[in-house]
């Protein structure tokens, strides 16, 4: 069976959809696209109907590229009055028997029972430990024998409405949600290291209307702060300093701005229209001091959200998002935090931007869950398959296509 996979990430500043094989553990993406989105703020959805405009957009793009109708995903969503709890569950073994996924799945389906409030929805359960008769700490108890298994876990829950407005809007643009996930965690399944795996460290998301500090311990999310304060206020700062409109200020910050201006150039000077169809010239250096001064108050305020989290010894942060993609970044990050922290840096072929970062740590995480319950699955049939490679074939012809390259070649 061949293993594909959708995600939606709903963000505020735009829906990024992904759709990617997973061969022998790599993650090949097949198509990726960001769509401007609209009725969604800080994460939430304010408005359904333009929501879902723009949903149908993206799912419009992904099915134009791969010919093929996308009726599955995961989807991304909100951390608003989340909920951390530590679970535990038991379980009667044969001592026969070895223990296998099934047995897993059975302790960790006993440690949720009923802990669940009726008004909340269960998002993430993540094992911390297992115990095998008198054997603690074991964080893989496959092939094992005894006469009792108990497990030890972190769950996240999130309020039923919260939860309803994602999986209705999906429902609504006819995607089937197999299963939802928190940004934050789809950002640590991108950054996944087997020495981050290990340690306690932190995830920043330095998103459009907000950031997100999130705090893991060895893999798993313990602790979530959201602050309402995202890089929009850098488009803000530029419009009101230069007079320009959104969409200006939005490509002086991407296209022409430095973070940091140790590296911009005095010299370098854009002329643009202002809002009263006056030209402005505007110098490298000017506007990069500008952006500099924003993105160093937002990772203050990340800085901060991180101490006020926990005190214990943090060995890694990580910053991702859109705007960590703009020149100079990391210096920055260096000059706020310390060597410690770095800005995320991915590498996979058609999603080579940090704003994809949630949406294909997804589809990774999704992957991981699979895994470690012994399921196979993919949200792509055969049929889906071979219709996909055949209508490439007929479009670009055989050798010119990509998908028929990926399924050739990675399979």
């Amino acid at each position: 069976m061949k293993k594909i996979f959708t995600s939606v990430d709903l963000g505020s500043y735009g829906i990024k959809m992904i759709v990617s094989e997973c061969v022998n553990g790599s993650f090949h993406v097949l198509a990726a696209t960001n769509v401007r989105s609209k009725g969604i703020k800080n994460g939430n959805i304010v408005d359904s109907e333009n929501a879902l405009v723009s949903l149908q957009k993206a799912k419009k793009n992904i099915e134009e590229m791969i010919g093929v109708t996308v009726n599955q995903a995961i989807v991304s969503v909100p951390t608003d009055q989340v909920d951390f709890n530590i679970v535990s569950g038991e379980i009667v073994l044969n001592p026969e028997n070895m223990i296998d996924t099934t047995e897993i799945s059975k302790v960790l389906h006993e440690a949720i029972l009923g802990k669940v409030e009726d008004t909340r929805e269960l998002v993430t359960v993540m094992p911390i430990s297992f115990h095998v008769d008198d054997k603690e700490g074991i964080k893989d108890p496959k092939g094992l024998m005894g006469e009792k298994l108990l497990v030890k876990a972190v769950i996240t829950t999130i309020p039923k409405q919260i939860f309803g407005q994602t999986i209705n809007l999906l429902k609504t643009c006819e995607i089937t949600p197999v299963d939802v996930c928190f940004k934050a965690v789809g950002d640590y399944f991108e950054a996944k290291s087997q020495k981050i795996d290990n340690e306690i460290g932190v995830i920043v998301n330095l998103g459009y209307d907000n950031l997100e500090v999130s705090i893991f311990n060895k893999g798993i999310m313990i602790k979530n702060e959201k602050i309402e304060a995202g890089s929009k206020e850098i488009d803000l700062e530029i419009m009101k300093r230069y007079l320009v409109k959104r969409g200006v200020a939005r490509s002086l910050k991407e296209s022409f701005a430095i973070s940091n201006t140790r590296y911009a150039d005095a010299s370098d000077y854009i002329e643009v229209l202002n809002k009263n169809q006056e030209k402005v010239n505007i110098g490298q250096l000017e506007i990069s001091e500008l952006v500099e001064n924003k993105i160093v108050e937002l990772l203050k305020l990340a800085k901060k959200q991180i101490n006020l989290l926990t005190n214990r010894q943090i060995s890694y942060i990580i910053i991702t998002g859109g705007i960590s993609e703009l020149a100079g970044f990391q210096y920055v990050v260096e000059n706020v935090f310390d060597r410690r922290a770095t800005t995320l840096d991915i590498r996979s072929m058609g999603v080579r931007n940090n704003m994809y970062s949630s949406a294909f740590g997804m589809i990774k995480y999704f992957y991981y869950k699979l895994e470690s319950r012994g399921k196979t699955y993919s949200m792509f049939n055969e049929s889906q398959a071979e219709e996909l490679v055949s209508t490439n074939r007929k479009i670009l012809g055989m050798n010119d296509s990509i998908i028929h390259k990926v399924f050739g070649y990675f399979s």
